[in-house]
């Protein structure tokens, strides 16, 4: 019986076979959103209120965010602006639509990347915190992008932010024990409807959150074994792992009520994500005799700056080893799942102009981060594969 159980998993390493990503076309300058932000909502008189907002986006570090949620579409729907408001049915039905249509832009551009016919995609893992629905965004995709019936679906919803690193998790393990199976693997975001709030003098989590998420999507194809005639290889996921941090538990939370989606962010989230992380560094990488960080490459979810800074500086990081994160971090602010697989494409990127004969700027190593609530800490190992 092992030897049927056998020819039926693959024999090396799930592997990332193309990168893609997607951003709606609406976009602001984080300069401008403090006005657009009061104006739209109406709250331009809580002149005190602007002035706070305007040294959180200051600090930010974020230069543009792309948003589907505009001035039109915040008018048609006042409700939105009012955090008290019974507002979840209006932003269902907008997210239920543009959720899966921006999942089908990345994913189309991903199938076209990795240059195969669809049919040959076996599996699909989807992830959002953007609403709720039944049958699944999963589901729509599917019809959206024309896949077989067939194709095997994993749906997880309101993951969060570790959810780039969790769907990298479930795809690695389907690759790996199914042969010949290709995974689309996709995070699909619309932050702007889901979380859009009109800010209050009490609650500093809405203003926080209004300053750094945005919207995006991104896909990938993970397979075993790939087929180097027609398939380019780009990093091998190596390992994958999951970590809850002690004593974290309300430090990160997004509760769905009549009023939309909520976040809740703990000032100590930064100091407790830096304080864990070598430990969880240590886990994954015993088994390589890896320990010096500087001698991989990185892509950290960038929740906010002071996440970098504290890793950077509790690890003794090189100032070049988060550029990835931060550069993803100015250009499309805080996406939320898709955000760790826009830095895994910029590294990509960066590294075929600089190390042309690396994927993961010259070094072997590397690790993935995605942070999220619980606090949740997923952990992926990767392994860059030579372009030539």
């Amino acid at each position: 019986m092992g030897s049927i159980y056998e020819a039926q998993r693959a024999k090396g390493p799930a592997t990332v076979l193309a990168i893609a990503t997607a951003n709606p076309s609406n976009f602001t300058y984080q300069t401008d959103f403090p006005d657009f932000y009061f104006r739209s909502t109406k709250s331009e008189h809580k002149t005190e209120l602007k002035e706070k907002f305007n040294r959180i986006c200051n600090r930010s570090t974020i230069l543009k965010r792309h948003t589907f949620l505009n001035e039109e579409i915040i008018n048609e729907n006042p409700d939105f602006c009012n955090p008290m408001a019974a507002s979840l049915d209006a932003r269902q039905d907008i997210m239920v639509v543009e959720v899966p249509k921006l999942a089908k832009e990345a994913a189309s551009k991903a199938i076209q990347e990795w240059g195969q016919p669809k049919s040959k995609i076996t599996h699909l893992v989807f992830t959002t915190i953007s609403g709720v629905d039944a049958p699944g965004y999963d589901f729509q995709l599917v019809k959206l992008l024309g896949l077989s019936p067939t194709v095997q679906r994993v749906m997880m919803y309101h993951l969060g932010c570790y959810g780039g690193g969790s769907v990298l998790r479930v795809a690695k393990d389907l690759a790996e024990n199914n042969k010949d199976a290709r995974v689309l693997v996709v995070c699909s975001e619309i932050n702007s409807v889901s979380g859009f709030k009109g800010p209050t003098e009490t609650d500093f989590h809405t203003l926080l959150g209004q300053a750094i998420f945005a919207d995006g999507a991104a896909a990938l194809i993970v397979g075993a074994d790939p087929d180097t005639s027609v398939e380019r290889p780009l990093f091998q996921l190596y390992s994958a792992g999951s970590t809850i941090l002690p004593d974290s538990d309300d430090m990160v939370e997004g509760h769905l009520r009549q009023s939309g989606l909520s976040i809740s962010l703990s000032k100590d989230v930064a100091k407790t994500i830096s304080g864990n992380i070598e430990k969880c560094l240590l886990e994954a990488f015993k088994k390589i005799g890896v320990t010096d960080w500087n001698s991989i490459f990185w892509v950290a979810h960038p929740g906010g700056p002071a996440i970098l800074d504290l890793v950077e500086m509790t690890l003794g990081l090189k100032k070049e080893k988060l550029i990835a994160s931060r550069k993803v971090l100015s250009e499309y602010g805080n996406m939320s799942s898709p955000t760790v697989l826009f830095i895994l494409d910029e590294m990509r990127r960066k590294s075929m102009v600089e190390n042309k004969a690396s994927t993961g700027e010259g070094f072997d190593w590397g690790v993935l981060l995605g942070f999220g609530p619980g606090l949740t800490v997923e952990t992926v190992v990767l392994r860059s594969v030579p372009t030539i």
